[in-house]
């Protein structure tokens, strides 16, 4: 039995369908769902059961939950970057994580978590995935900080010998659509690059960046869903492992890549970014891929034009995986 957290949201999601592809049906799915926006992502899904997030943890806690467990893939925590309340990023993000991880290593049971890039902050030191880095992140938002907090956690404790922690930097793909604000700019940009021809993206405010050219480390959500179960069949690796492409891209290359996806011809309009996110913006991030690498992965990644066109086929219709 397979226990996947955040099976709803948008990674989890993608995880269930593909473990549902490999011929893997007993699995525990646990999310929250206030309301119907995720409902989508799990239907044609099939799994033993479905507990809601805060039933779930109470059952750890308190013994209930059966410990005949494979694996727990735990990708549920709130990934707002931009929600500023930071004891419920301590409940939800920092405490849930650490009782799960103790009770998965209580039992002997494989643990693969989702930390993140935003650890990162504004890559000063660098986007190893080597214990020295990790000990020296220092992230720009609250996000980034839980994700941070509990990687020193268990790099401090010495649990890195017996967990994987995954850095996911910026995935897109299907079965994000739920998720509003926080959705890639791909899915935000798509319809009316499709019906008007047109997407803004912000300025640049530094001058060794052009309008357009800041540079992210684009992964599209089925290579990133192909690590999480490379490490899953490979119980014997572990530690913090970055999941990205290795290869920055810019805006403007993104944008494109929608545009050649649609057949539209690029017009590409520059706003302002707000003030609130001018001195938290990240202009630079690429993986440094080597450890997963020598960790024996050895999948090449979709570039991003492909991953683009290949999205768009899903956004059409807002199709799920």
């Amino acid at each position: 039995m397979i226990i996947v957290t955040g099976a709803a949201g948008f990674i989890g999601s993608c995880i269930v369908a593909r473990l549902n592809q490999e011929g893997e049906s007993d699995l525990i799915l646990v999310d929250h769902m206030p309301d119907d926006r995720k409902k989508g992502n799990l239907a044609g899904k099939t799994y033993r059961a479905y507990h809601d997030k805060t039933e779930f943890i109470n059952k750890v806690k308190s013994g209930a939950m059966e410990p005949a467990v494979k694996a727990v893939i735990h990708m549920g925590a709130c990934s707002s970057t931009t929600l500023q309340d930071e004891a419920y990023f301590t409940e939800n993000n920092l405490e849930y994580t650490r009782t799960l991880a103790g009770w998965a290593m209580d039992h002997g049971i494989r643990f693969i978590y989702a930390s993140s890039a935003a650890t990162y902050g504004d890559g000063s030191v660098g986007y190893k995935d080597d214990d020295e880095t990790v000990r020296r992140c220092r992230p720009l938002n609250l996000y980034g900080e839980s994700k941070q907090k509990f990687d020193l956690w268990a790099l401090e404790n010495g649990h890195l010998d017996r967990m994987v922690g995954l850095k996911f930097f910026n995935v897109f793909g299907p079965n994000e659509y739920h998720k509003g604000d926080m959705r890639s700019v791909v899915a935000k940009a798509y319809r009316r690059v499709a019906e008007e021809g047109v997407i803004e993206l912000f300025k640049s405010y530094e001058p060794d960046y052009a309008d357009g050219e800041q540079k992210r480390d684009f992964i599209y959500v089925k290579d990133a869903v192909d690590i999480v179960l490379y490490f899953l069949n490979h119980p014997d690796i572990n530690g913090i492992f970055n999941v990205g492409t290795g290869n920055a891209r810019s805006w403007n290359d993104l944008a494109k890549a929608l545009f050649l996806a649609v057949g539209r011809a690029p017009d590409i309009r520059y706003i302002e970014m707000p003030e609130v996110l001018r001195k938290r913006y990240q202009y630079f991030t690429e993986a440094e891929m080597s450890k997963l690498r020598e960790a024996g992965y050895g999948r090449e990644m979709t570039s991003l034009e492909d991953a683009v066109a290949d999205y768009a086929r899903y956004l059409k219709n807002e199709s799920h995986l």
